[in-house]
């Protein structure tokens, strides 16, 4: 070091975080930049500022990402410093802010950056004393109020930029009052956001007059800016982002700009701040307007065909809103504009094509809405647009090379999710552009292989899934992009063979085509991080594969729905870095690999499907960090291991469906209680229910079920992995893979299960698919079944249950499928909507009644349940009942006959008492008889 140096700037230095002893040599020095040059775990070496005390000449100091937790003498050595202009101490772990100071000696300080020090205090009262400040920036520093004995505000007279971002000491109407009527009139940038500011403490702000820049964003902002704020009309930018402005129309928010007869506001931002209505006509007032942002608002109604009267707008972003209606045609006038960014709405119509006259424009972004009708020609004549996004809309259609005529700057293009079709008017075409990022998801570009593709030598990403190909990949195509590093071919009908790809691929995505052949050495290098080559028709061994020397970075493997065959090798020591890896429905034979517990940080391990054989391997108590286990429809024996529970505690799906696993249920899998799908169906369990089920803590409701467990992105959010899975629900089997992780299911049918349903079943609330059919449960059907209103699909079918069905089943008001069918239930079905509307065969084999079977159930008269009880099914005496009624009429008959035959008005009598007797008699046997013989 130089005495004679004046300018000394080590913030891009690599010391090692102790002072240079020979800067304090430095008298002469006038700037000194030590910023963030310290790495973290040295910070505490700075036990003190002794050696700025010989720096008297020092005008400039930068400390900014010091750590100067221990130096507790900061302030009293910076006091020493008489010449001192600027004073940067944001992010340095400042505690101590000496609130007991009155004052500071230096009285040149114009400029004091405190931000970022969570001091937690009073503001101290030597701040205000500086009465020099120009600009002083407090942000983010945690300060709850002014101390009593400070002056305020008042003898900050020079005060122009002043940021206290983060403050809540700044929501009081006091302190704005006094801000406004000390500075006020000299500010040019005030930033209070952060600070809870309420509309009623706002309305103190008044008299900023000279204001530029206002940002009130984060607040509790109800009520439009009041105009006594300042001047409007020179405002250049206001950020009002994130307040609650539900109840404000947006004409009315904006009022006081469209007052101005000329407004120089360049810069508009009300990101997340709920007003509605539509941009109103008075905008084209604003025509010095740069930035347009009115991101993520419940903004609703149509882009006015006013827009077009911003001439001087280059940026316009109105993306996350609700604004529907077509794109007005009047857009062709902005002639300045470079973004225009209209994403995530509800657009509708044609893309006007005046859009073909914004010849400023780079950036055009018209996703997620519901744009129709053909893609403009005249887009193609936007030489200086560097990205094209219109994914996820309706448009249809043929897109020729006219549409790319003059898109010489295109360097992302993505129209996803639309039926268009390329045609080419030229088979030898080759694009203007040379494109990095391409999107073609849906597109029609089949059958050929696209040959134009391999002049676009600069791609890193290309996606042209599902898009009608079926011609083999040409081998040059492998070695016409040294960049790639991102290629979705899938859901097509691409056949031949798999030859070498190119090493710099991170995701290759080859899944649902008709490839077919061997997969042996694909890779010269490393592998993809992402493989998917399922739904193909590969056949033969893996070990060649899997077992090579290539580097294996690969974090997900995706080679189901296949023709492999063989035994899976032992060599996965070499895939540590795995966490999805999907060999389902294949033709493995053999046992489970013994290393796959080497592959520790497994998070789903999917064999199902195939003719896998023996035991669980001991290794898989390895995988701890596992969600997903799906070893169903093999051959597997033995029992379930009890340490399933204990050394694979995160699971949320465990899938041993249809092996030959026999024993109990381990009372330790009740540890599993993030479960939320288990199925131990079709094996040849037995014993008893577990009674701590109700430990499964996502299926009680007390734990949090995630579905991103069953979607995840293991290196990026470019390429998802989804998981899937065939489960039986609603007496049939379906492949789960979107919806997957909203599935609550416990299907323990088709085994040998004894003993009753254990009650602390019922508190699995969230359960949405109970099977337990196909067992030798006995017992009653739990009373407090109904506490399970989740339930859409509940299964107790070829049993042995008895009783009869609990009233409580009435509240399953979400039921859909209910099967009891074939055990020895006895009673009434109860009365719900749900149970009324099902199948008659969901209650076959039992002795049930009531709708919606056809048996009726007995209506008791009363005086009649003892005789009932005491017949118990016979009913001889009342048969000798009746006859002795009958031998009775029958001899009261000749005791009358005799008169009867000598008077004639005996006869007339007679047969007129016996008409209505007869009658009367007729219907009490009637009666007698319906209630005795209901069938």
């Amino acid at each position: 070091m130089i005495g004679e140096n004046r300018y000394l700037n080590l913030s891009s230095s690599n010391f090692s975080g102790i002072i240079p002893p020979q800067i304090g040599n430095l008298s002469n020095l006038h700037v000194l930049c030590l910023g963030s040059f310290y790495k973290p775990y040295e910070f505490t070496r700075m036990m003190n500022m002794n050696w700025l005390t010989s720096l008297r000449m020092l005008h400039h100091l930068d400390m900014s990402g010091v750590a100067l937790r221990k130096a507790t003498d900061w302030l009293q050595a910076i006091n020493t410093l008489p010449s001192l202009v600027q004073l940067h101490l944001s992010n340095c772990y400042l505690l101590d802010i000496n609130r007991q100071l009155p004052s500071l000696n230096i009285t040149s300080l114009s400029l004091l950056d405190l931000s970022g020090n969570y001091f937690n205090s009073l503001v101290p009262r030597w701040i205000f004393s500086i009465t020099s400040l120009v600009s002083l920036d407090l942000s983010a520093c945690n300060f709850h109020g002014i101390h009593p004995n400070s002056v305020g505000f008042h003898n900050l007279t020079s005060l122009k930029f002043f940021h206290v971002r983060d403050n809540d000491f700044m929501n009081s109407s006091l302190v704005l009052e006094g801000l406004s009527s000390t500075v006020g009139s000299n500010l040019i940038s005030l930033n209070i956001s952060f600070c809870g500011v309420s509309s009623t403490a706002l309305n103190s702000l008044h008299n900023l007059t000279s204001l530029i820049s206002l940002d009130v964003s984060h607040n509790q902002l109800t009520k439009a800016i009041p105009k006594s704020l300042g001047n409007f009309c020179d405002l250049r930018d206001i950020d009002l982002s994130d307040n609650n402005f539900l109840n404000i129309n947006l004409r009315n928010l904006l009022e006081s700009f469209f007052e101005c007869k000329s407004s120089k506001l360049e810069s508009l931002t009300l990101r997340s701040s709920g007003t509605s209505g539509h941009i109103p006509d008075e905008v084209r007032q604003l025509v010095h307007l740069v930035h347009l942002l009115l991101d993520f608002n419940y903004i609703t109604g149509i882009i006015t065909p006013s827009i077009g009267h911003l001439s001087s707008l280059r940026t316009l972003s109105l993306i996350g809103n609700m604004i529907s209606g077509p794109i007005p045609y009047s857009i062709g006038r902005l002639s300045s504009l470079v973004v225009l960014h209209l994403s995530y709405n509800q657009l509708n119509g044609s893309l006007p094509g005046s859009i073909g006259r914004l010849s400023s424009l780079e950036l055009l972004y018209l996703s997620h809405n519901r744009l129709s009708g053909n893609l403009p020609e005249n887009l193609g004549q936007l030489s200086k647009l560097e990205e094209l996004s219109f994914s996820y809309n309706l448009l249809t259609g043929v897109v020729t090379e006219a549409h790319f005529a003059k898109l010489v700057s295109l360097n992302y293009l993505n129209g996803t999710e639309n039926n268009l079709t390329l045609r080419r008017q030229h088979a030898n075409w080759i694009p203007p552009f040379r494109i990095q990022y391409l999107h073609l998801n849906s597109w029609g570009l089949g059958p050929e292989f696209p040959l134009w593709l391999q002049s676009q030598g600069d791609l890193r990403v290309l996606d042209i899934s599902n898009t009608r190909t079926s011609s083999p990949i040409p081998g040059s195509f492998w070695t016409s992009f040294p960049n790639l590093s991102y290629l979705d071919m899938s859901q097509n009908h691409i056949q031949g063979a798999l030859v070498g790809v190119p090493t710099t691929l991170r995701v290759l995505d080859l899944s649902f085509n008709e490839m077919r052949g061997k997969l042996t050495h694909i890779s010269n290098g490393s592998f993809p991080l992402y493989l998917d080559l399922s739904n193909n028709f590969f056949d033969g061994s893996l070990h060649d594969l899997l077992c090579s020397n290539d580097v294996k970075k690969t974090v997900a493997l995706k080679l189901g729905n296949n023709e492999l065959s063989g035994v899976i090798p032992e060599c996965w020591e070499n895939w540590s870095g795995l966490l999805f890896l999907n060999l389902e429905n294949n033709n493995f034979s053999g046992e489970i690999p013994r290393t796959i517990g080497s592959a520790g940080y497994l998070d789903s391990l999917n064999i199902r499907g195939n003719k896998l054989l023996g035991n669980l391997p001991t290794s898989l108590m390895n995988l701890k960090w596992l969600k997903i286990l799906q070893l169903g429809r093999n051959e597997l024996v033995g029992s379930i291991p009890a340490w399933f529970g204990k050394n694979l505690s995160s699971l949320k799906l465990l899938n041993l469906r249809s092996n030959n696993f026999h024993g109990n249920i381990p009372p330790k899998l009740c540890y599993l209680k993030d479960i939320q799908i288990l199925d131990l169906a079709d094996n040849n369990l037995s014993g008893n229910i577990p009674s701590c089920v109700n430990n499964f803590r996502v299926l009680s409701g007390e734990g949090n079920a995630y579905n991103d467990t069953f979607t995840f992105s293991p290196f990026d959010n470019s390429k998802p992995v989804i998981t899937s899975d065939s489960l039986v629900m609603k007496g049939r089997e379906d492949v789960y893979r979107s919806i997957l992780g909203l599935v609550r299911l416990l299907d323990l049918s088709r085994n040998n299960f004894s003993g009753q349903i254990p009650s602390e079943l019922t508190a699995l609330v969230k359960l949405k698919s109970l099977n337990l059919s196909r067992n030798q449960l006995t017992g009653k059907i739990p009373e407090k079944i109904g506490d399970m209103k989740s339930l859409e699909t509940f299964d107790l079918s070829f049993n042995k249950l008895s009783g009869e069905l609990p009233i409580s089943l009435s509240s399953l008001s979400f039921l859909s499928s209910f099967n009891v069918s074939f055990n020895n239930l006895n009673g009434r079905v109860p009365s719900s909507t749900q149970l009324q509307s099902l199948n008659e065969s969901s209650f076959f084999g039992n002795r049930l009644c009531g709708a919606p079977l056809i048996e009726r159930c007995v209506v008791e008269v009363p005086g009649t349940q003892n005789q009932k009880e005491d017949d118990h099914g016979s009913h001889g005496s009342d048969w000798g009942l009746i006859i002795s009624i009958v031998l009775g009429y029958v001899s009261s008959f000749w005791i009358v006959l005799a008169p009867l035959i000598i008077s004639r008005r005996w006869r007339i009598a007679y047969f007129n008492f016996l008409n209505v007797t007869r009658y009367m008699i007729y219907d009490v046997m009637r009666k007698y008889c319906r209630n005795q013989f209901p069938e």
